[in-house]
């Protein structure tokens, strides 16, 4: 790699993640685009098909396989929402939070995960908009000693059903291995 470019990679990895995730990587949603109330698809009770890469960025092809549900309550009139799953798997539980808020000023969203094993709130958040019905979130974070860039994108939104999907990129974006792969169909009422 010619040395500016190694200069100016190392001049991105040492960015604040809010600042990259907002300028670099997450898309913008058109200025007209009043985005509050993208995630209204999702309010309602959801049945979880879930499946998780046990090693991430390991070279590793083991994937756990859970099902469980999925809750999405509104909160403050759409510009914010609480989802709650809770899934089972092979010996393993999984209970997790996610709190998605609005930003009126920006016009993109955050996504915060928490899970009842830790009991703390993951940082940092997720933040990115929906365009053209893909919703696409970025963070940049510490993993096993490395920065590496996350990703996690809703796609296939229909008023039955969903597909997310998060992926993790040790080299700044060029590649991107997919860990967390989730498909969400509605319950009946």
């Amino acid at each position: 790699m010619p040395r500016l470019l190694t200069y100016l990679f190392a001049a991105l990895l040492l960015l604040p993640p809010s600042l990259l995730a907002q300028s670099t990587t997450a898309p913008q949603t058109t200025p007209d685009h009043d985005g509050q109330h993208d995630f209204d698809f999702e309010f309602g009770v959801w049945q979880a098909h879930l499946k998780r890469l046990v090693h991430p960025l390991s070279g590793s092809n083991t994937w756990v396989n859970y099902e469980g549900t999925s809750t999405v309550r509104k909160v403050w009139d759409g510009r914010a929402n609480l989802g709650e799953l809770e899934v089972d798997g092979a010996n393993s539980h999984i209970e997790g939070m996610t709190i998605r808020l609005y930003s009126p000023e920006t016009r993109q969203w955050s996504l915060h995960w928490a899970n009842s094993r830790d009991g703390e709130l993951a940082a940092p958040p997720t933040i990115g908009c929906f365009k053209n019905g893909r919703g696409e979130f970025f963070d940049q974070e510490d993993f096993q000693g490395k920065t590496i860039l996350v990703r996690f994108v809703f796609s296939e939104i229909t008023p039955t059903s969903f597909h997310t999907e998060q992926s993790f990129s040790p080299d700044g974006g060029k590649t991107w291995e997919a860990n967390w792969i989730a498909t969400f169909t509605r319950k009946s009422t």
